[in-house]
């Protein structure tokens, strides 16, 4: 019973390794496609228009599909006692905002994937599911993620979330900035169904001008900086506000775009050595082998 526990050891190590050789020849294009566009779009939004009404969170979801509350019982503002992330249910969320020194007036902060100029997630992520295109969106793509959730890591505004509840085929989650939509020609979701234009969408760099300007108009209303200009190297979506950005939600997270030395290092090793689902498949027949050799012997000693 041994000699045969070891040759189906054997037999098996050599079909698995011959997969995995098989596999090498073949190498695995990883590398991301990573579009900056000048004419990449952008949304600007202002947190001093912005009256907390949560329309393109109701919004967001019709356009996407998902299952959502009808757009009345959107104006419970109960869900203001807590400040909320975006997750596998809700990939946009309104947060509310108090501070004593303006006497108690909310301000309210929309949160989203930012669709960085330089994505993080697209550096780390190592099989290239993650792509940033000509139009400004961060997109991902489940037929190429093995579930590393590596760019939930990475991402420096904690946005990818994951649908643990699903246990066959969990998808990573996130704001694609209405991709098919915009492609169609058609505004974001969120946008077009603000009521009071607290979201602009166009070109980022005429955004920018348009933020410049309000803020030289009404220097008095707003802080003299534009939130996501130059934070991480630049995002798509970009802020003006009333009061410092930290106190809203908005982290501060420096002007360099964040991939680092990872995407060059992770991009080589994986495209050139063995995928991580055969090295799992691998790992996975040694145990089953070595566990059923157990059993084996286990049976001979009774």
């Amino acid at each position: 019973m041994k000699k045969k526990t070891r040759r189906d050891f054997l037999k098996t190590s050599a079909l698995i390794g011959t997969a995995v050789a098989s596999s090498s020849l073949h190498p695995a294009k990883a590398g991301p496609k990573n579009i900056l566009s000048p004419d990449r779009m952008g949304v600007l939004v202002d947190t001093t228009v912005c009256v907390g009404c949560r329309s393109c969170e109701w919004a967001c979801k019709v356009a996407h599909g998902r299952s959502t509350q009808p757009l009345a019982e959107y104006e419970d503002r109960s869900v203001y006692q807590t400040s909320r992330r975006p997750d596998h249910e809700s990939v946009t969320v309104v947060n509310e905002h108090r501070q004593e020194e303006s006497n108690g007036t909310p301000v309210y902060t929309k949160v989203q994937c930012m669709h960085c100029d330089h994505p993080s997630c697209v550096s780390a992520c190592i099989v290239g599911a993650f792509t940033k295109e000509e139009n400004g969106s961060v997109v991902w793509d489940t037929n190429k993620c093995i579930g590393c959730r590596y760019c939930m890591v990475a991402c420096p505004f904690q946005i990818p979330a994951f649908e643990f509840g699903e246990a066959l085929r969990p998808d990573v989650v996130k704001c694609d900035f209405c991709f098919s939509r915009t492609q169609e020609g058609k505004l974001p979701a969120c946008v077009e169904m603000c009521p009071v234009e607290a979201l602009t969408y166009g070109p980022r760099t005429e955004l920018i001008k348009v933020a410049r300007e309000r803020i030289r108009r009404a220097p008095e209303k707003y802080v003299h900086h534009i939130y996501g200009e130059t934070e991480a190297g630049g995002t798509s979506w970009m802020y003006l506000a009333s009061r410092d950005f930290a106190g809203l939600g908005l982290p501060n997270v420096g002007t360099h775009a964040m991939p680092g030395t990872s995407e060059s290092i992770q991009h080589g090793i994986f495209a050139y050595f063995i995928p991580p689902v055969l090295l799992y498949a691998m790992l996975g027949g040694v145990m089953w082998v070595t566990r059923r050799g157990k059993e084996s012997e286990h049976e001979e000693l009774k």
